[in-house]
């Protein structure tokens, strides 16, 4: 089922505290939750009890145990997840930096609604429920090759409603996004925060030809010209170089942390503008796994960066939570063998005796 929220006049319509800057909104809150490690180390024991040998599950025993450390469970659950995909227009898609013209955002969101794109059947098969969120793409953001794309205003509107949107008892974040040219605002942020080079973190997006590929990096240079490398804040980062679904990405993880929700995160753009936090907190970003390698050469660059390692590697760019979908039911396959397989004494299996034990009995 899909629930589609439509925001046309975002800086009236949603009430909120309005902070300058996001590290201001962090400083707030002096308790920001952090990973159980008790809890952990108690599902690690589990784990090391359970009828195979010790590690021979991979990455499914560590999704296991970090999946336990943020629900604070010794045997976590997956019975709520819910995907969030917020959409947004880009004033810098009048350059011609995109194969696709800006009306089909709008177009694409109504795909959602009739349940006719990819994320709709990954959805139903990994039990997601899905909520789409226009955020007034009659208005796209300004050019920011030219000037700022949004008023620091627009900026924290849009976290605040990506803070909003998330659901209260859910227990898996999945984030998306929609927004034709996203990629090539996510390319300048990732090259402002990390101080890349334009080549070598733009890609083709959805598949533009040589001239317009050229004409993407000369814009993202221009840009950066314009508007610089260094930043303190996300609030100023995005302004500068964001759109309004990649703000209200932002807010949606910071809600999901206040409340130790685990998050997957999809491709390129929803890490770039996770990234954005990185400004606050290098650990900020803790509850969060990264679903798959998007084949946008910037996204690997930032994963080193975040020294994180996506879940899949499927060669897939499609965006709107494609990749976190299917990670999902990963995250699904690595609880069901925590939580169901039997513990050697349970099944009277015998269990690998230690090495030392072995030679001190000879």
């Amino acid at each position: 089922m899909v629930f589609v929220y439509k925001y046309k006049n975002l800086g009236n319509d949603i009430d909120m505290q309005r902070d300058n800057d996001i590290e201001n909104f962090f400083k707030k809150r002096t308790e920001i939750p952090q990973f159980n490690y008790p809890t952990f180390n108690k599902a690690k024991d589990l784990q090391n009890q359970l009828t195979k040998p010790v590690g021979s599950l991979g990455r499914l025993e560590e999704f296991a145990t970090w999946m336990a450390g943020w629900q604070n469970k010794i045997k976590p659950t997956i019975t709520n997840a819910h995907c969030l995909i917020f959409a947004g227009n880009h004033g810098v898609a009048d350059k011609g930096v995109s194969a696709y013209p800006s009306e089909v955002t709008a177009q694409m969101v109504e795909n959602f609604k009739n349940g006719g794109a990819a994320i709709n059947q990954l959805c139903d098969l990994a039990d997601i429920r899905l909520s789409v969120i226009p955020i007034d793409l009659e208005n796209p953001t300004k050019d920011f090759s030219e000037e700022l794309a949004m008023r620091k205003s627009e900026v924290i509107s849009a976290m605040q409603l990506g803070f909003q949107s998330v659901p209260s008892g859910c227990d898996l974040l999945v984030l998306g996004e929609m927004g034709i040219s996203n990629t090539t605002s996510a390319t300048a942020i990732s090259c402002a925060i990390y101080d890349e080079t334009v080549e070598s973190m733009t890609g083709l997006g959805t598949g533009l030809n040589r001239e317009q590929f050229k004409k993407k990096i000369s814009i993202i240079k221009s840009a950066i010209q314009l508007h610089g490398r260094k930043f303190t804040n996300a609030v100023e980062l995005l302004s500068c170089y964001g759109g309004r679904e990649t703000s209200a990405l932002v807010g949606s993880i910071i809600a999901a942390r206040l409340k130790s929700i685990p998050v997957l995160l999809d491709g390129f753009v929803c890490t770039a503008a996770a990234s954005s936090l990185t400004l606050y907190s290098k650990k900020i970003l803790d509850h969060c796994l990264i679903s798959h390698l998007s084949t946008e050469p910037g996204h690997e660059k930032i994963l080193s960066k975040l020294n994180k390692e996506p879940i899949l590697d499927l060669k897939m760019r499609l965006g709107e939570a494609s990749g976190a979908a299917v990670s999902t039911l990963i995250l699904r396959s690595a609880l069901a063998t925590h939580n169901g397989m039997s513990t050697f004494t349970k099944a009277k299996v015998t269990k690998k005796k230690d090495i030392h034990e072995s030679i001190s009995t000879k």
